[in-house]
């Protein structure tokens, strides 16, 4: 589900208008960052259904803290607190939910192993529809999620730039690269090609995608941008 979280960031970016477009690529997939991190501890694993023979969606993942609901919902409230210190309620707000709408994500395609309490506390019912038990289902769901935050943020991205030169170009640039990298993202998952595959394209949405946004309409957004610091030092005096 990889592809559908950053496509979800890329269509979320009109509304919010002072998150910048590589904050929400990392809001997105910040779950499985922190995933990776107690990975990486051994606190949290994961491991293919068939070691030789890997496929999109077969894996089993224990995720007992991060993925919980509760976790989520904790690590989401963070981030949003941290985002609305840089880019104001609107930004804070943005980057909570699309935080939270990986567990959303997931909650859709995995098998039952979502706990409800962080670590599995009282040991409740584990939460998944299982939609990765047909890859082809979970393929077709991202993919209209790619092509529904791409057709909603070149939306955006052409009304951000309205009246600004050059601007138009820049919003269909912009879209255009994003666009293809998510579209080769899930041709990644899909073939379950190498996970560097699929890291060094999420690493070109995060940068190049959000270097080209910031660029569509540099005008507007150095007054948003100043209009945040504003109310920020308004609240603070």
């Amino acid at each position: 589900m990889t592809t559908a979280h950053f496509a979800l960031a890329a269509g979320s970016k009109p509304a919010a208008k002072t998150a910048p477009l590589w904050a929400l690529m990392v809001a997105t997939y910040l779950l499985d960052i922190l995933f990776m991190v107690l990975v990486s501890f051994g606190v949290e694993s994961f491991a293919p259904m068939h070691p030789g023979h890997p496929a999109y969606g077969q894996v089993i993942i224990h995720a007992a803290y991060t993925h919980s609901l509760v976790g989520a919902l904790l690590i989401a409230a963070a981030a949003g607190l941290l985002g609305a210190r840089f880019w104001g309620r609107n930004g804070g707000l943005a980057i909570g939910l699309v935080t939270f709408s990986h567990w959303i994500l997931d909650l859709i395609v995995h098998r039952a192993d979502l706990p409800l309490l962080p670590g599995n506390l009282a040991h409740l019912p584990m939460l998944g529809f299982g939609l990765w038990n047909d890859p082809a289902a979970g393929i077709a769901l991202e993919l209209a999620l790619v092509v529904a935050g791409a057709i909603l943020y070149v939306r955006g991205a052409v009304r951000l730039g309205h009246g600004e030169r050059g601007s138009r170009k820049r919003a269909v640039i912009a879209a255009a690269v994003t666009a293809i990298l998510l579209v080769l993202l899930l041709l990644a998952d899909a073939l379950a090609l190498p996970m560097t595959t699929s890291l060094t394209l999420m690493l070109l949405l995060i940068g190049l995608s959000g270097w080209l946004d910031g660029r569509i309409a540099p005008t507007a957004s150095a007054a948003t941008r100043a209009k945040v610091r504003a109310a920020s030092a308004g609240r603070h005096a």
